[in-house]
């Protein structure tokens, strides 16, 4: 596989992932599962916290998605992602009601996903994106 082939397939790869899992939490968030508001309660930000970072992962998952804003999406991501692996590491912790870490490593699996799209398509950011490729 050539090395232009590798990269399209990485870059695709980690956007299909990241956005798999920031819209399949989206459910739960939206429709004030248990375990959101729990989580969201414990941190001080229900309802409007959960609701808020619902709709900025949907348009980070949309964004991530479309060619042309990958590297915002990604952006977006990294930002939401990297709150909520600060929450589990100082409020909520890394298990949360039993999930047995699932929330967290999901968090850090977003994260690493949008970090390696972002070096993939950095080239590709407005002003600046010409001096980083």
């Amino acid at each position: 596989m050539k090395t232009t082939e590798t990269i399209t397939v990485l870059s695709w790869v980690s956007r299909i992932t990241a956005a798999i899992i920031l819209l399949q939490t989206l459910f739960f968030k939206f429709t004030a599962a248990p375990e959101s508001v729990y989580i969201f309660t414990k941190v001080g930000a229900e309802p409007w916290g959960r609701i808020g970072s619902g709709v900025i992962e949907l348009i980070a998952a949309i964004l991530i998605l479309t060619p042309r804003f990958t590297w915002l999406g990604s952006l977006l991501a990294m930002g939401v992602m990297a709150g909520a692996v600060l929450s589990h590491l100082t409020v909520l912790g890394i298990e949360v009601r039993g999930d047995k870490g699932l929330l967290f490593a999901l968090a850090l699996i977003v994260f690493v996903c949008s970090t390696v799209n972002l070096l993939l398509h950095r080239g590709e950011i407005p002003v600046i994106g010409r001096r980083l490729a």
